[in-house]
Order: C-alpha cells, then structure tokens, then sequence
C-alpha cells in the first residue's frame, strides 16, 4: 500500500529565551524547548493514524509541521513522495488545497464576524475553485448537506449553532478544497460525550465515501479503536511506542502506553 505522508527524523526546537539585555544582566545562558524530537511515521492512503499523548507532549506541534505553518528544525515531510522542503511558493499553494486541518476548538476557529457562507467560502475563492457567487453557493449548501447541516444554515452566525455543529461546519470548511489527507488536531476534545461519538461517525463516514487520509490526534486514548487503523503513542516529543490499534490497544509493550490506557473510564459490574 501506497503512504500518503511520510514523516523522517522530525524535531523541532523552539528558542523560550529571555531579550538579549535580559540575559546579559542576568548572566543566564539561552533556553530551548525541544517540543518534537526524531519523530516518524507514515500514512496509508484511505487510512487513519491516531497520535496519542497527554497535553503537551508535541502533538499539535506535529500537526502544525506537517501543514506548513511551522518549519521543522531537523527532519523532512513527504507527501505523496515529493519533500516538501522542495517545493517553490506556488507548488506550496497547489499542496495546501490537497492538505487541510481541522482544528480543536469549533468556538475559536470560526470567525465570530461571518456567516457560515463566508467561513466554507474562503479557501473555496482563496484558491480561485469557483469564481461565480451562484457556484459558490450551491457549492457551500453541498458540503453543509456532507456533514448533516442544511442549507439554509448558509445565512447563520457561528454563534447561533452547538458546539457539535461548530465543528462541522469546520470540517466542511476542511473538505472545501476536496483534500486527499486531513490533520485532525483533538477535533472531539472540546465537545461532549455524546456528540463526540457523533463526529467520529461523521469522519468515518467521509473516509469512506470520499477516500480520505486522516492524522487523528487525541490526548483520550479511549476514542482510537473506533477510529484509527495504525496507532503512535507520543511521550515528551518522541514517539515510545508504534502499531496497529490492536496490537497497542490489545497488548501495549511500554509502560506509558499501559499507564494511558489504565485512565480510560470503564464502566464495571458491581461486586
């Protein structure tokens, strides 16, 4: 099977020093975070990868080098075998339609200011897809019906919908461009139980019928085995332990991977 994405030797290393006055006054030397350190992976076109870990191990930081809006301090991305380290400004562009993101928190990233029709809008006009006004709204009310919100939802303001409805209209905004892969940064974390579950089946669903490519990333470990094909479990910006879902989740050979799946809620028969 073919990998959508290939990731080699990622690190990335951010400098948390204090002004150069700062330091000479105070005699201190520079400090860095090394947030992600030698991680990498690959992604199965059709599959999903779930990247597990506990807040601030280096997750989103993944996330965030494989889409471009960080530059990686070691290490390369590939997709589709090309390095994206090669390519000019314009095959970057050309890139970023087949590559989106669907972020955290659907209450943060919506423009409070516009209606639904803008936010699914924009990469659609951004990246020159559809040009006439009629089009583009025919082709927004389509992706809304994609993710079980109506049309007439076109008109509305991000604060008139849930938090579950939030994130679809973020996904939808996802698939505007028709991407191949999709980084889904904890698209779940901030929405309840029942709703999560809602969502999971939604990016199922569209996996299915539109042959996407997900990176699932998730701080519960309890939600992978619905999702994931291949599981990473990251521990302190590296990867400790790597398989399949059934081998990580049935039999977890280190100790951080079992300490995680210790915290998952069970419900338990009573003595």
């Amino acid at each position: 099977m073919t990998a959508i994405v290939e990731v080699s030797d990622l690190a990335k290393v951010f400098d948390v020093s204090a002004p150069w006055l700062n330091r000479v006054i105070d005699r201190k030397p520079r400090q860095f975070v090394h947030a992600v350190d030698g991680v990498s992976f690959a992604i199965q076109k059709g599959k999903t990868l779930a990247l597990v870990g506990e807040s601030g191990c280096g997750k989103s930081t993944v996330a965030r080098l494989l889409v471009g809006l960080y530059k990686p301090t070691r290490g390369n991305v590939q997709f589709s075998g090309v390095d994206t380290r090669s390519l000019d400004a314009e095959q970057t562009r050309a890139l970023r339609r087949r590559m989106q993101m669907i972020f955290q928190d659907p209450y943060a990233s919506l423009n409070p200011r516009w209606k639904v029709l803008d936010i699914v809008a924009e990469p659609i006009r951004e990246h020159g897809l559809v040009t006439d006004d009629g089009e583009q709204r025919a082709k927004v009310a389509d992706l809304l019906r994609s993710v079980g919100l109506a049309p007439a939802d076109v008109e509305k303001f991000p604060h008139q919908f849930s938090g579950g409805q939030r994130q679809r209209i973020s996904i939808a905004r996802a698939l505007a461009t028709q991407p191949e892969f999709l980084v889904c940064d904890e698209p779940t974390s901030a929405l309840d139980v029942s709703v999560q579950a809602q969502i999971l089946n939604l990016l199922e669903s569209l996996q299915r019928e539109l042959g996407l490519s997900y990176l699932f990333i998730t701080h519960n470990i309890g939600v992978v085995e619905y999702i994931a094909d291949e599981v990473a479990v990251m521990q302190a910006g590296r990867i400790v332990e790597q398989g399949t879902s059934a081998q990580v989740l049935g039999s977890p050979s280190h100790a951080y991977t079992r300490t995680l799946l210790a915290a998952v809620p069970r419900l338990q028969s009573a003595a």
